[in-house]
């Protein structure tokens, strides 16, 4: 069983709560036995899968399988081409990790607001960037953002492999079993 999820901000990416009160997978009425293949931080939202098949996570995350996972991050400031080629060129030094080489550019989403809203600040301006990354470190695209200088306000996951988000017609919160057309979109 391979499930996509539209993770809504706020969400730990496990089923049992780090703190009191903490919101989790559980509360979305998941099939048992299913877990997350992959993460995405409390504060990201954007396309999760998740299965009860083993093997699935070294599959899809191991970054020398290359397995493509697309980004859309909304960041502090108006970046430019040095930045985009920056995070394009890899070499990044993130937590004393060196990114790869990625796909970035400006994009322009029209995604819905987020509840909570970002923060606002009228005289400094944001801007979006899509990133195609076939690694995931922890809080990667939030640390290569910053490392050129445009910090990340929101950041989703829209796509993974050839599978996307805006495909799915899901809602934040709703998830749907995949058929056999999307799961070989997820592949491809």
């Amino acid at each position: 069983m391979l499930i996509a999820f539209h993770k809504p901000h706020g969400i730990l990416t496990q089923f049992t709560p780090d703190r009191p009160g903490q919101r989790t997978l559980a509360e979305f009425g998941f099939p048992e036995r299913v877990y997350p293949v992959g993460r995405l931080d409390l504060d990201s939202e954007g396309l999760l899968l998740l299965t009860d098949e083993r093997g699935l996570n070294d599959r899809l995350l191991d970054p020398r399988r290359g397995h493509p996972r697309a980004y859309h991050a909304q960041v502090e400031g108006e970046i430019g081409d040095t930045a985009l080629e920056r995070l394009r060129a890899g070499g990044l030094t993130i937590q004393g990790y060196r990114t790869r080489p990625c796909r970035a550019h400006r994009v322009f989403p029209g995604h819905p607001d987020r509840d909570p809203p970002i923060r606002f600040r009228k005289a400094i301006p944001t801007s979006w960037v899509e990133l195609e990354l076939v690694e995931g470190k922890n809080r990667q695209v939030r640390r290569m953002t910053a490392a050129v200088g445009f910090p990340t306000l929101r950041l989703l996951r829209v796509r993974i492999g050839a599978l996307a988000l805006a495909d799915l017609g899901l809602a934040g919160g709703e998830w749907r079993e995949l058929d056999d057309a999307e799961r070989a979109r997820v592949f491809s």
